[in-house]
Formats: structure tokens, sequence, C-alpha cells
């Protein structure tokens, strides 16, 4: 399962553009109890926190010790990464960022720029990249990464892309496996293939832009998260769950994010 963009503030009773996030967070976590038996792993794809307090990712590390299965992690835009990285590590969220199975293997990339809105990615996650698309050729792949690698049809989001996401299609091009790129940022559902690669992004547990909208606008869509499954031979099958119709409002008057 995918959980993102959950923008925890110190007070649980914060709110982003009309949201108390800590609830609506609350309120997903809840939902993802009912759906988590046999669930492998949970990928927390990034902007956890929105004023990158300790205490936003000391709550986001509690949510998730109520969920049964192991959850990994990867830093957003408004993420302090050193902040996240000590909170996370001491509540003992796992560290990894390469996870291998028969099959499948799951990276978690970091695409975050300090102090910009857009990603890119470093030579160290292109070298790492590299290193296991070399080492497990026959392996299907699913690259997790905070920034969108291809457009989502909103201009105003997709200025704040990946914005070396050539380096990383041309690297999946050559990979023979199946290959598939998830991400958050965009706090939209969003299902995608381009030259064979397929597109995955999700919704966030809070706010939700609204699709192929040119300017900043919300959308009237509850707060969800993403299900994945992945099979043997290459298949997956995902679905985007979301908390009942109208459980958390956002400010529609709000200008700007």
């Amino acid at each position: 399962m995918q959980i993102t963009d959950t923008h925890l503030f110190s007070d649980p009773d914060g709110e982003l553009l009309g949201i108390a996030t800590w609830h609506s967070s609350r309120a997903v976590v809840d939902a993802m109890k009912e759906e988590q038996a046999g669930c492998d792993a949970i990928l927390a794809t990034g902007d956890l926190s929105q004023d990158h307090s300790p205490e936003s990712y000391r709550h986001f590390a509690r949510l998730m010790a109520e969920l049964t299965p192991p959850v990994f992690w990867l830093p957003g835009n408004h993420d302090d990464a050193p902040v996240m990285q000590s909170e996370l590590d001491a509540a003992g969220i796992g560290t990894a960022k390469h996870l291998l199975g028969e099959h499948w293997q799951v990276l978690l990339l970091d695409s975050q720029l300090h102090g910009k809105a857009h990603g890119s990615l470093g030579e160290a996650q292109l070298a790492l990249l590299d290193q296991v698309l070399a080492r497990y050729p026959r392996h299907h792949l699913l690259v997790a990464v905070h920034h969108q690698a291809v457009p989502v049809g909103c201009a105003w989001l997709d200025q704040h892309n990946l914005r070396n996401a050539g380096e990383l299609q041309a690297r999946l091009g050559r990979h023979p496996a199946s290959r598939v790129v998830l991400c958050g940022h965009v706090h939209q559902g969003f299902d995608e293939v381009r030259d064979g690669i397929r597109y995955l992004a999700s919704p966030s547990t809070c706010i939700q832009f609204k699709p192929l909208s040119d300017e900043f606008a919300l959308d009237h869509t509850a707060p969800g998260w993403r299900a994945l499954s992945l099979y043997p031979d290459g298949r997956l099958s995902t679905r985007v769950w979301r908390l009942p119709p109208d459980s958390f409002v956002p400010d529609f008057s709000a200008r700007g994010y």
C-alpha cells in the first residue's frame, strides 16, 4: 500500500487549506487497517510533514505503528530530511531503500532539492538505480519517487515536476522486465502508460488537487491511499481507496498552496 502527502503539523489540530491533516490521516489509517490483510509493505512517498517539526514526524510514526506491514519512506519537497531521518529512525521505521522479492524489486529514490518545490535525482540516486538494474535485470521494477516523472495535465503542478525525468526514463527504457513509477506530490489519482512504463500517482491523505486544472484548484474528492498487487509475471493491479465523500472538506476559497 502507498500512503502519501500527509502534511502533518506539530499540533494535531493544525490545518492545511481547511483540513486538519492529522485527523484526516487518522481516518485514512483507520480505513487502511480494514484492508491491510496480506499486505507486505507500506510505501510513504513524501511530504509527511508540513511544518518540518520533530513532533509532526512522531505523529506519523505513531500512526504507522498501528499498521501491521513494515513502512518504508522517502522525503518530499516539504520535508526536513535530517529531522525526518532522525525521528523515523528513532521510531524504528525501516531505512531500506531497496526491497528485493522473488520476482519484483522496489526502489525508493530521493528527488528532494532543498528549498525547491520541484525535484531532481542526484548522481548518487541515479547510481543506485544503475546498480539495481544491472544486478537484477530479470526482476520487475517499481520505482517510488516523490515528484511526478511525467506531466499529469495540471500546468501549475507540472512546473514542479521531476526535472531530470528523462534520465530516469532512459534507464528504465533499457530494462527488459516490467517497469512502474509510483509518485506522490500531485494529490490526485493518475495512471498512464508511456513508452511501456506505467506511471502512477495517488491521492493525499488531506487536500486533493483538481485534475486537469491549469491554475491552482482544490478538488471535492475525499482523502485516500493506493493499494497495489504485484504478480510474478510482471502484471500490476492497483486501486485507489478513498474515505466517504465529504469526510474532509477543504477551504475552496484558498488561492494558493
